[in-house]
């Protein structure tokens, strides 16, 4: 099957799909999605397609703070670096495994990033030090 070039609303889709597919049974991150956040994935889809189509289509089509979700579930259970490294893994291998091009590597560095800083960000208020 030839690799797509993540640039339609449909290759977003695929994307998100084909990684939640390796969460869900992911033995480190997948019971975080599945028993404690217990995420409800036919709304939690959406949200992700449209959040992955405005950074890589620049549609503008997601409305939500990213970010805040992962702090509850973080109050819940403490997310950690290994937890991001995982996420980062599976969303690396969906990209190798099904894109390539140019875009395939920008949405690379950005699922980097993102992970770099959500993880920094819970490290900080993780630490009591900082009180």
């Amino acid at each position: 099957m030839p690799k797509r070039k993540l640039d339609s609303p449909e290759d977003v889709r695929f994307m998100v799909d084909s990684f939640y597919e390796k969460v869900q049974i992911d033995p480190l991150i997948g019971p975080i999605f599945t028993d404690v956040a217990k995420v409800d994935w036919s709304k939690h889809l959406p949200k992700m397609y449209a959040f992955w189509e405005s950074i890589i289509l620049g549609n503008n089509g997601y409305d939500g703070h990213p970010f805040r979700p992962h702090l509850i579930v973080n109050q819940k259970h403490t997310l950690t670096i290994d937890h991001f490294e995982r996420w980062l893994a599976l969303f690396t291998q969906t990209l190798t495994e099904h894109f390539e091009g140019e875009t395939a590597d920008q949405v690379r560095q950005r699922a980097t990033q993102i992970a770099l800083v959500w993880n920094n960000k819970l490290e900080y208020l993780n630490n009591d030090s900082y009180m």
